[in-house]
C-alpha cells in the first residue's frame, strides 16, 4: 500500500471545465510563455496534492499520505536517495561504503550541511536520528525495513557506522529512503527541523502547510522559490478544477482518461514519466482456490495485458510479466512474457477441479485505475468461464482491519529495486505480504542474495528468486503505470522522475515561476 486517490469520470470532468471557463471569463485563457534560460529567484508556488486529513503529520519518520511525503522530502532529507533517473544520489551523506562482507556501512556526512537553524549536521544527529526511528517502544514507518541494523556508532568528525546483525549487500538500498530524514539529536516535532530545502512554516492537517526558503540549503542558488504552498485535495474534482482556474500553480496525479483533454488546455503542461509503479492484483496462496498453483497461473493466463493498458491507462503505462522493481539491474527479463491464454487457462482450471469458478474480488479506489482495471478483469475472466464478484469498498475500509485478509483484493506499490520491495511485501514477516506468500526456497534464495557481495553472483540468486515468483507466486502484475501531473506553462524546473512519486518526485527546490501573473 501507498498513497491513494479516488477516480475522476469524464463527466465530472466536463463540469470542472464549465466552472472553468466561468472563471476564466474575467480574465483570458492565453497560454503563458514556456519560462527559458536561467532560473529565476523568489516567488510563492501553490501546489494541489492528492488526500491527507486529520492525521496529516510534519514527522520525517511517519509519512503516509501524498500531501505527507511532499512535506518531508521538502523538509528533510535522508543520507541518500534516488534521483530522477532512478539512480542512487547521496544527500547529507557523501558517500556510503560497505565492508568486504556487508555487515558494516560505513557513511561519511557532507560538508556544509546545516539544519535550518544553522547547525552543522554532525555524526550525533545521525545516531540519534536512527536511535529515534527504531525506538522499540514507538518504532517509526522506516523501522520495517531496518530489522537488521543492530547500532549505529559514531566513528570519526565526520563518519557513521551502521553496524548490521546479518551480512546485507543492498544496505545502500534500504537507507535510500524518504522516511529515513536526518535531524538534529534534540529534535522537537513542535519544531521541525531538518536539512530539507525549505522550512517549516504554518501547518493545518488536513488543509494546508506553507514553507519558507532555507538559506543556509547546501546547493548553490537552491531553493529559487521562496515560499512553497501544499494545498490538500480530498478529490480530483476540485484539484483540477483548481488548477483551470489558476487557483494552484500545479498538481499531481491526473487521472490518465484527461490526459488529452489537460493537453488541449493551451495554459497547461503535462508531466509524465515513465515508473516502475504497479497495481497488482493479489491472490491469498493460502487459502483456496488460489491455494492451488494452477489456478494462480489460470488467472494470469486471463489477463489480456495490452488491452489493460489501454483500457486502463489510457495509453499511459508498460507491460507487467507477473515481476515487480523493473529498474533493478537484476530484473528477470529474460522470461517469456505472459499473455492472454485462455485454453490454457481452462485447461489448468479443470485439472484443479474448477471447470467452473466463482470469486470476489475486492476494489477500492485506491489508486488511479485500481477499479477500472477489476471491471476489466471481470469481463477478461468471463471468456474463460471464471465468475468474478467485484465487491468495490471505500478506501478507509479496504485498508481498515480487513486489509492483508481479503482473498482476491488489489494493491498499489511505487518504485523501489527488488530486494527493498521483497523486504515490504514477499516475506513472511513483510508488513505488507497481501498474498501470505511464504515459499521456503523463494526466502532462502532472497536471504542469501542480501548476503551476497559478488553483484554476478548475487543477480544469479535473484533471477531464481523472480523465477520461482513468475512461475507459482500470488501476485498478477499486469502492468506499469505512467505518473501524470500536470502544471500552469509559467512553472518551470519540474521534470519527469521515474521515483512513481508526484510532480519531479515533490523536489520543489528545483522549481521556479517564470511570467507567474500573466493568466
Amino acid at each position: 500500500m501507498e498513497e491513494r486517490c479516488s477516480p475522476f469520470t469524464r463527466r465530472r470532468f466536463l463540469a470542472a471545465t464549465g466552472v472553468t471557463l466561468l472563471a476564466a471569463g474575467c480574465g483570458t485563457t492565453y497560454a503563458a510563455p514556456v519560462p527559458t534560460g536561467p532560473p529565476r529567484s523568489g516567488g510563492r508556488l501553490r501546489v494541489g496534492v492528492t488526500g491527507g486529513g486529520a492525521s496529516d503529520t510534519l514527522d520525517p519518520h511517519t509519512p503516509a499520505t501524498n500531501p505527507d511525503i511532499a512535506r518531508v522530502i521538502n523538509l528533510y532529507e535522508p543520507l541518500l536517495n534516488r534521483d530522477h533517473d532512478y539512480r542512487p544520489e547521496f544527500l547529507v551523506a557523501r558517500s556510503l561504503t560497505a565492508s568486504p562482507d556487508a555487515r558494516t556501512w560505513t557513511a561519511v556526512l557532507r560538508d556544509g550541511v546545516k539544519f535550518h537553524d544553522g547547525r552543522p549536521v554532525t555524526p550525533a544527529d545521525v545516531v540519534a536520528t536512527f536511535k529515534r526511528i527504531m525506538d522499540p517502544k514507538d518504532p517509526k514507518s522506516g523501522a520495517a525495513g531496518l530489522t537488521m541494523l543492530a547500532e549505529v556508532v559514531p566513528s570519526g568528525d565526520r563518519a557513521v557506522e551502521f553496524r548490521l546483525n546479518t551480512p546485507n549487500a543492498g544496505f545502500d538500498d534500504l537507507l535510500g529512503q524518504y522516511s529515513l530524514g536526518i535531524v538534529p539529536a534534540d529534535f522537537d516535532l513542535k519544531r521541525p527541523i531538518g536539512t530539507g530545502p525549505f522550512k517549516a512554516g504554518s501547518f493545518t492537517a488536513g488543509r494546508q502547510s506553507t514553507f519558507g526558503r532555507n538559506e543556509h540549503y547546501w546547493r548553490p542558488g537552491q531553493p529559487y522559490l521562496d515560499e512553497l504552498v501544499l494545498i490538500n485535495f480530498a478529490d480530483d474534482d476540485a484539484r483540477i478544477n483548481a488548477l483551470l482556474s489558476a487557483q494552484v500553480d500545479a498538481i499531481d496525479q491526473v487521472p490518465v482518461a484527461l490526459v488529452d483533454v489537460l493537453r488541449s488546455d493551451p495554459r497547461i503542461e503535462v508531466l509524465a514519466a515513465e515508473t516502475g509503479t504497479w497495481l497488482p492484483f493479489t491472490m491469498r496462496v493460502d487459502r483456496p482456490p488460489f491455494d492451488d498453483v494452477r489456478v494462480r497461473q489460470a488467472m494470469r493466463l486471463v489477463v489480456d495485458r495490452e488491452q489493460m493498458i489501454n483500457q486502463v491507462l489510457s495509453g499511459q503505462g508498460r507491460l507487467g510479466n507477473d515481476l515487480y522493481a523493473p529498474f533493478d539491474p537484476a530484473y528477470a527479463k529474460d522470461l517469456p512474457q505472459r499473455r492472454q491464454d485462455l485454453d490454457a487457462a481452462k485447461r489448468l482450471l479443470a485439472e484443479a477441479g474448477h471447470s467452473t469458478l466463482d470469486v470476489e474480488l475486492v476494489t477500492a479506489p485506491i489508486q488511479a485505475g485500481a477499479v477500472e482495471a477489476a471491471q476489466v478483469f471481470q469481463q477478461q475472466a468471463k471468456a474463460a468461464g471464471i465468475t468474478v464478484r467485484i465487491r468495490k469498498l471505500d478506501t478507509t475500509t479496504f485498508y481498515g482491519e480487513n486489509y492483508l485478509s481479503w482473498d482476491f483484493a488489489q494493491d498499489f506499490w511505487y518504485t523501489r529495486n527488488y530486494l527493498p520491495q521483497v523486504a515490504a511485501g514477499s516475506l513472511p514477516k513483510s508488513p505488507y505480504n497481501e498474498t501470505h506468500w511464504q515459499d521456503p526456497e523463494f526466502v532462502d534464495l532472497v536471504t542469501r542474495a542480501g548476503a551476497t557481495v559478488d553483484p554476478v553472483a548475487r543477480a544469479g540468486l535473484l533471477e531464481q528468486a523472480q523465477k520461482i515468483e513468475y512461475e507459482r507466486g500470488g501476485l498478477i502484475v499486469w502492468g506499469f503505470v505512467n505518473q501524470v501531473d500536470a502544471h500552469q506553462r509559467y512553472v518551470a524546473g519540474l521534470v519527469p522522475d521515474r521515483t512513481g512519486i508526484s510532480l519531479s518526485g515533490y523536489q520543489f527546490r528545483n522549481a521556479w515561476l517564470g511570467t507567474s501573473g500573466e493568466v
